[in-house]
């Protein structure tokens, strides 16, 4: 049998490390054959989503957006005559996969409703700033400009999709989540279209851009990350619910158009995929940190126009926030990324992830706590979404970020 590779450095150190050690029960190091079968991914796309968006080139006007909008809300059915790439793609996505569960699916969104606001913690500290740790992932971001101009609003458009299609229902075919995560999908095609038609896109050192290796990552970073980043926070997980919470996101991920041979069907599959990723994409560079600065700017922006209070509310902010990082990423990476380093907020995050455990220990064993937790938590969730409507214009269409791709 091959020989088993090392664990590459986020494996080795950080909160990672412990995780490694803590949820996962077999050696999930992958072997030189299984790392080169895994890097053929970087070469592979979504050719039906890359369809779509060269019919939209191809008809007049919007002609090919608005037959997308209504293919996504009545079915591709409801269309007359409609292109054969619209075809091709619809009957694909409406083709729901034989191991799809809607009672899983709904008790893995309760389960994560259940976080509440507490929940998008790990959505900015672990997953969007760990993956600025994967370089070629993040030259898409950089050649648009939109991640470091618009920190901010990326982040808060992260959430509210991430609210779409953790909603119990939402995923169902033509409702809010479905159609948030097909939205999505197209702004992927979108995207590489644009990279693909620029001179300087370097292939040999970047790979394809947008491939099937950088959106899986995306999807671990939402689905195994979040899991092990509320448990951070002192979160509490049965088997059960963890099981639940990636058999949801592995239908966000088939939806996305992510190959169904990188789509974990199980936690170990995710450490395992998740492992591979650490091994050949978290490679930083310069780039990284501009966008891990751009990332601390939007946190400490909370306090902006506010006075002497608004510059305490911006150092907590960056406090706390930077703190969930760096006990997350390790010191190695958080050092290169810049993040600042505040021991004593440090220990006042874990302080507080005990006092969650506490709570969350008691809630198991009282007769209808969780329930209760789980209509505070999507009570917050909606509040939450009202008020960055209110300050945001959040377009759920995706179609500001299709126009600049």
């Amino acid at each position: 049998m091959d020989e088993r590779l090392p664990d590459p450095e986020l494996f080795r150190r950080g909160g990672f490390s412990l995780a490694a050690k803590l949820f996962v029960k077999h050696d999930i190091r992958a072997t030189e054959r299984q790392m080169r079968r895994f890097r053929e991914f970087a070469q592979a796309q979504d050719p039906k989503a890359d369809a779509v968006v060269a019919m939209f080139r191809r008809l007049p006007g919007h002609q090919g957006r608005r037959l997308f909008e209504q293919a996504l809300t009545d079915g591709i059915h409801s269309l007359d005559d409609p292109p054969r790439e619209l075809v091709d793609f619809f009957e694909h996505v409406e083709a729901t996969p034989y191991w799809v569960d809607p009672v899983r699916l709904d008790r893995g969104a309760k389960a994560i409703i259940r976080t509440g606001v507490l929940g998008l913690f790990p959505l900015g500290d672990m997953s969007l700033m760990g993956g600025y740790l994967a370089s070629r992932a993040t030259k898409t971001l950089v050649a648009t400009g939109e991640i470091e101009r618009m920190a901010s609003q990326r982040l808060v458009e992260t959430a509210a999709w991430w609210m779409d299609v953790t909603t119990p229902g939402a995923l169902a075919i033509g409702h809010s989540g479905y159609a948030s995560a097909l939205r999505v999908r197209l702004v992927h095609a979108h995207v590489r279209a644009a990279m693909n038609r620029r001179p300087d896109w370097d292939y040999d050192e970047w790979d394809k851009p947008v491939n099937q290796v950088q959106t899986a990552g995306t999807l671990l970073l939402f689905s195994l990350v979040f899991v092990y980043g509320t448990q951070l926070l002192g979160i509490r997980f049965s088997d059960r619910e963890r099981a639940d919470i990636l058999h949801l996101w592995r239908y966000v991920g088939w939806l996305l158009g992510i190959d169904e041979e990188l789509l974990p069907a199980t936690e170990e599959d995710a450490w395992r995929l998740f492992w591979l990723l650490a091994s050949t994409e978290f490679i930083p560079d310069e780039d990284s940190k501009r966008l891990a600065k751009a990332l601390i700017e939007s946190h400490a922006a909370i306090g902006a126009g506010r006075g002497a209070v608004g510059k305490v509310l911006s150092h907590v902010s960056v406090a706390v926030h930077s703190s969930i990082s760096r006990l997350v990423l390790g010191k190695t990476n958080a050092d290169f990324l810049e993040i600042p380093n505040d021991p004593i907020a440090q220990g006042a995050i874990l302080a507080v992830a005990a006092g969650n455990f506490a709570a969350e220990t008691a809630r198991r064993f009282i007769p209808g706590a969780t329930a209760l937790q789980e209509y505070i938590g999507a009570l917050e969730r909606r509040r939450y979404v009202d008020r960055l409507g209110r300050v945001f214009k959040l377009d759920p269409t995706y179609a500001r970020h299709m126009r600049a791709a």
